[in-house]
């Protein structure tokens, strides 16, 4: 991998502590890279400090969101490999390197932390359970759902643009829609260091909510029948379990039962019709690549 074909996308705001220094150690280290920094409305000296490092610099007039800063990225570089990290030193330049390694195999490589790098236990357990419903989304192991220490081919970076959320939350979207495109991805351990000032800005209730609505977007999306078979089945197995009670007890089938049964059998002829749909729409943007 020739590192002028690749861009390192850094979101930023209120960073001026840091930026320079990560700007420079990977100029450092990658002098032929493209470092795009995105002053996502800053406060503070943050775009100055990035300009004077040797970054280029795309500045937000006003806080948009990380997600949206990641995306104005996208739309600016030039690379044919884009690399996305934190501007707040927790991510190690020198670990771009064991991401580019595996290029071109791989669609896109992530830097998975390890469980003792969590901001807490709180936090620990609730990626363990997004990692997991992940994983059932996209039939695949997921190690890392929310890593924002990433790299990836830039044409599907583009090609899933419209479908990233202006928050925190893009890795998850990113992460979910390469999988569920069929594209390949690869996990690599990474150390974390702790942020260099401040805190965290992801909240566990109010984000969590948000990653959760967000893999059932995806997989509705994708794989309508992933949601819609589960709840059918709920349904049905509550619909046999209420016929068999009254059925021993009063020796009847119920007008309750009924409804179970009739509400499993709709939702999952919704969820086959929908797996319908969600072909056609993939067939027919597949086509319309290869005219």
């Amino acid at each position: 991998m020739e590192l002028s074909d690749v861009s390192v996308i850094i979101p930023a705001y209120n960073e001026a502590d840091s930026i320079g220094k990560l700007v420079e150690r990977i100029k450092g280290l990658y002098p032929d890279a493209e470092v795009i920094v995105v002053n996502d409305g800053s406060r503070d000296g943050t775009a100055a400090v990035a300009r004077e490092a040797g970054a280029i610099v795309y500045s937000h007039p006003y806080n948009i969101g990380n997600g949206a800063a990641v995306k104005s990225g996208i739309r600016i570089a030039s690379g044919k490999v884009l690399v996305f990290m934190d501007g707040d030193g927790q991510h190690d330049p020198e670990d771009i390197e064991r991401l580019l390694a595996h290029f071109p195999d791989f669609d896109m490589v992530v830097g998975a932390r390890g469980k003792g790098q969590q901001a807490s236990k709180v936090r620990a357990f609730g990626n363990r359970v997004f990692n997991r419903l992940a994983a059932y989304v996209s039939k695949f192991r997921v190690e890392d759902l929310t890593s924002g220490f990433r790299a990836v081919k830039a044409d599907i970076a583009r090609s899933i643009l419209y479908l990233l959320p202006n928050t925190y939350s893009y890795p998850t979207t990113m992460t979910l829609c390469v999988l569920r495109n069929g594209r390949s991805v690869r996990y690599v351990p990474i150390e974390t260091r702790r942020r260099s000032r401040g805190k965290s800005k992801i909240r566990l209730t109010r984000d969590g909510v948000r990653f959760f609505m967000i893999i059932t977007r995806i997989c509705a999306l994708y794989s309508p029948l992933r949601i819609f078979l589960p709840v059918s089945f709920f349904f049905f197995v509550v619909g046999l379990g209420y016929y068999l009670y009254t059925y021993f007890m009063w020796g009847r089938f119920t007008n309750m039962s009924a409804l179970l049964f009739s509400t499993s059998v709709m939702i999952f002829m919704m969820g086959l019709i929908s797996e319908q749909v969600t072909q056609m729409r993939f067939e027919r943007s597949e086509g319309d690549r290869y005219i």
